[in-house]
């Protein structure tokens, strides 16, 4: 296949290990992602979530490109309304200086944790009109003048950078947003799927090459989709039960880390709607299952979420992916 496979990693923290062992292996996960010819690795910003460590994502991104060459990194995505605009674009700023020009910025809507702590967090306006304004603001401060439109305001670090922008989403709303505004959509089906057909013919009808913001000629969309790949069916299945255990601690509000896998039969055979979109599977098994996506979507590239116990089947996963797709 000729869509692109990118990954998205949420830095999760296994039961007996800490958040510097989740980075640590987050890290080297990245260089085996670089070095197996994956187009894009993104970390997802959220909070007060006691088994996910991806709390700073310009952080993580800076570390991740010390340890690699080609691979795209970014953010999938940095939640804007808990950032004041113009300290985005300062730290996206930095990190193209530093690392050259492989960085994207993605942003989001969400606060991407609860309403208490989005108020602590809470810096700039999740509206629509208002997000538009800060994107706008963004790709001044990124201009060649480094400028902002809405004031007189000079981000010296960011200027020239030209940071390619990314709007996620998982409903109409957001794909609506992305279309209007000529920008790359990300839709967040590898976790709220019900809206994704609907999103994805949102996003390509509204699209607007024509919009002050626009960074594209035409729609451009990247899908999410849960995956592992492990030597047999039956493996693989019983590690995915990683994730539905972790989605079920979710909807009980139990806050506990990442749990090992279990026998696929103690969690029914129902499954979470929520997860309904994933390729799970031995390597063939899980090809023919993403081909299918990609037929459904006609997604112009994936970006795969794999959550493991052990840091090293997520790597298998990774490898056996690679192998099979590209």
């Amino acid at each position: 296949m000729s869509v692109p496979l990118s990954i998205l990693d949420l830095v999760s923290i296994s039961e007996g290990s800490t958040a510097r062992d989740a980075i640590k292996a987050s890290m080297k996960s990245a260089q085996l992602a670089d070095e197996l010819g994956y187009h894009r690795l993104w970390f997802a910003e959220h909070h007060n979530t006691p088994n996910l460590a991806a709390s700073s994502t310009a952080l993580l991104i800076s570390q991740a490109a010390e340890n690699t060459e080609k691979i795209r990194l970014g953010s999938g995505g940095v939640m804007l309304p808990n950032h004041a605009p113009l300290m985005v674009a300062e730290q996206y700023g930095t990190l193209t200086n530093m690392h050259g020009d492989r960085i994207d910025l993605g942003l989001g809507r969400a606060p991407g944790t609860d309403m208490m702590t989005a108020q602590a967090l809470s810096r700039s306006s999740a509206e629509p009109q208002a997000f538009a304004q800060s994107i706008y603001d963004l790709q001044g401060w990124f201009s060649d003048k480094g400028t902002s439109y809405s004031a007189p305001i000079v981000s010296a670090v960011s200027a020239g950078m030209n940071v390619p922008i990314w709007v996620l989403g998982s409903t109409v709303n957001g794909a609506s947003i992305a279309g209007q505004l000529g920008l790359p959509f990300s839709v967040a089906s590898h976790f709220a799927p019900d809206q994704l057909d609907q999103a994805i013919q949102v996003y390509r009808d509204s699209f607007s090459a024509e919009a002050p913001t626009a960074q594209l000629e035409k729609p451009y969309v990247m899908a999410g989709i849960n995956v592992l790949v492990a030597d047999t069916d039956a493996e693989a299945q019983r590690e995915y039960t990683v994730i539905e255990q972790m989605f079920q601690d979710i909807q009980t509000g139990q806050r506990r880390l990442l749990q090992p896998p279990v026998d696929p039969a103690q969690l029914g055979s129902s499954g979470n709607p929520m997860l309904s979109i994933k390729a799970v599977g031995a390597p063939q098994t899980v090809r023919t299952q993403l081909e299918k996506f990609v037929e459904r979507t006609d997604a112009d590239e994936l970006i795969t979420v794999t959550y493991t116990y052990d840091p090293a089947v997520g790597d298998h996963s990774l490898k056996l992916l690679a192998d099979a797709w590209f």
